[in-house]
């Protein structure tokens, strides 16, 4: 590991903890503790507080604070005011879980983060109703930051948007499941919706609370949504060409359950037949020898150049958007960020 990636990771780490320990404060085990188990259980499980992490860092670097001695529930604003930036860090990983715990019931998947799913440690009518209470906790959440009235109804604003999109974009994942041409603009519109707003709420949440300017708002919102589709782009290709004892699951399952991604989608348009790449719809079936001939198929087409070319240049678009920011080690941690997540190896 690179001297620049272990930095990151630290600092990754070090927000991680402070998230980790305010979480059982604002999110106790409460009547009915059925429910409220099942709310902090795949929270508990785990997470890299990815999402929040970057939501720290913005404030941050906004007001070059030194994060050793910042207090996150006492954040100075540009204006000379306090807020909350802890409880917004909360909101957006709370919404974080809502998403996947309603992803696996729709997906019917048994593990996330190593344990069984929420609605298979529990059951399905928990499980929805833990998702539905993280989903109203995120704004109670965001509620309580103590931001001026102006600065919360525009956060809030912001955050109901997005989960409104997330939701659009699921459902776009869903109908392309059944069609065959989809074009590499619509999976990227997809993931838009799907996975990078959540990342523009992250960047662009806590400088409205701190009373930033309406551009650099923006321009910290695009970043987040760069680097966001980058992030997916990544996740496509890291499914074909890592280990499957690195990815927690088999190599190539896009591939055997003909997911639709930027690979695939570049590659049909190279005339190749994706769907015969494997011979097999199982993934318990398939060997690593039919993933290696699917993935050099793909790589003689161009499709995963293209991919990984088209990854380099959101995160490079994305970390030219964080010029609105101060020079400061906070701003290069996020930029660091932006380039570990087209970097990582699983």
């Amino acid at each position: 590991m690179s001297e620049r990636h272990q930095q990151v990771e630290d600092a990754v780490l070090a927000r991680r903890e402070r998230v980790n320990a305010a979480l059982p404060e604002d999110l106790p085990v409460q009547k009915p503790e059925h429910l409220y188990k099942a709310t902090r259980y795949l929270l508990d499980a785990g997470g890299k507080r990815l999402r929040p992490t970057v939501l720290l860092l913005v404030a941050e670097s906004l007001l070059d604070v030194d994060p050793l001695s910042a207090d996150y529930r006492e954040f100075p604003t540009l204006d000379g005011g306090r807020a909350d930036v802890m409880a917004a860090a909360l909101a957006i990983e709370v919404i974080q879980t809502f998403t996947l715990i309603h992803d696996d019931i729709m997906d019917d998947d048994d593990l996330r983060r190593g344990v069984p799913a929420v609605h298979k440690e529990y059951d399905l009518s928990t499980a929805i109703l833990a998702g539905d209470t993280l989903y109203s906790k995120a704004f109670e959440f965001l509620l309580s930051t103590g931001a001026a009235d102006d600065r919360t109804v525009a956060a809030n604003r912001r955050l109901a948007t997005t989960c409104t999109r997330i939701c659009e974009g699921q459902s776009l994942d869903i109908e392309f499941e059944g069609r065959s041409a989809v074009t590499p603009d619509e999976y990227l519109e997809m993931v838009e919706l799907k996975t990078a707003v959540l990342y523009g709420a992250s960047t662009s949440i806590p400088a409205t609370l701190l009373g930033a300017d309406e551009a650099t708002v923006e321009a910290l919102y695009n970043h987040g949504l760069d680097v966001g589709r980058a992030f997916q782009i990544q996740d496509d290709l890291l499914d074909l060409t890592t280990p499957s004892e690195k990815l927690g699951k088999q190599r190539g399952s896009d591939l055997v359950e003909d997911k639709q991604t930027l690979v695939t989608l570049h590659a049909r348009q190279q005339g190749v037949d994706v769907a015969n790449l494997v011979d097999t719809d199982s993934v318990d079936d398939v060997s690593e020898a039919e993933i290696d001939a699917a993935v050099e198929r793909l790589r003689e087409a161009g499709s995963i150049e293209y991919a990984r070319n088209r990854a380099q240049e959101l995160v490079q678009s994305g970390k030219e958007n964080l010029e609105v920011l101060p020079d400061n080690e906070a701003r290069d941690l996020l930029s660091g960020i932006a380039d570990y997540l087209v970097e990582r190896e699983y």
